[in-house]
C-alpha cells in the first residue's frame, strides 16, 4: 500500500489497537501528551519536528505549557493515511 493513500475506517480502527494513547477525532488522529514542565514539552517538540522534517510530513499541533496536542492526516490524501501512523508511533516513542 502506498504510505499516502487514504485508509478505510477499518484499517484504521485496526491500527489504533496497536498505537497507545491515539484516538481519530475530527477526522484527524490525534493524541495530547503530557510531559513534566515546559522544556521537556518543548524537547518533545524539536525532537518531533526534526522526524517530521525527514519524513516529508508535518504535524498540525500546539503547545500550552506542559501539553502538547497533536493531529495528524494527510491533506493530499483527504485524511489518515499510513503515513501518520508511522509518525504517531515515533512521536511516541520519543515521548517516552
Amino acid at each position: 500500500m502506498d504510505t499516502a493513500t487514504k485508509l478505510s475506517q477499518d484499517d484504521i480502527q485496526q491500527r489504533l489497537a496497536s498505537l497507545p494513547g491515539w484516538v481519530v477525532e475530527l477526522g484527524t488522529l490525534s493524541r495530547t501528551f503530557q510531559f513534566a514542565d515546559f522544556p521537556s514539552a518543548f524537547g518533545f517538540m524539536a525532537a518531533a519536528a526534526t522526524v517530521a522534517q525527514a519524513m516529508n510530513h508535518h504535524p498540525d499541533w500546539s503547545n500550552v505549557y506542559r501539553t502538547v496536542q497533536v493531529r495528524l492526516s494527510t491533506h493530499d490524501a483527504g485524511g489518515i493515511t499510513d503515513l501518520d501512523f508511522q509518525l504517531a508511533r515515533r512521536m511516541n516513542e520519543l515521548a517516552g
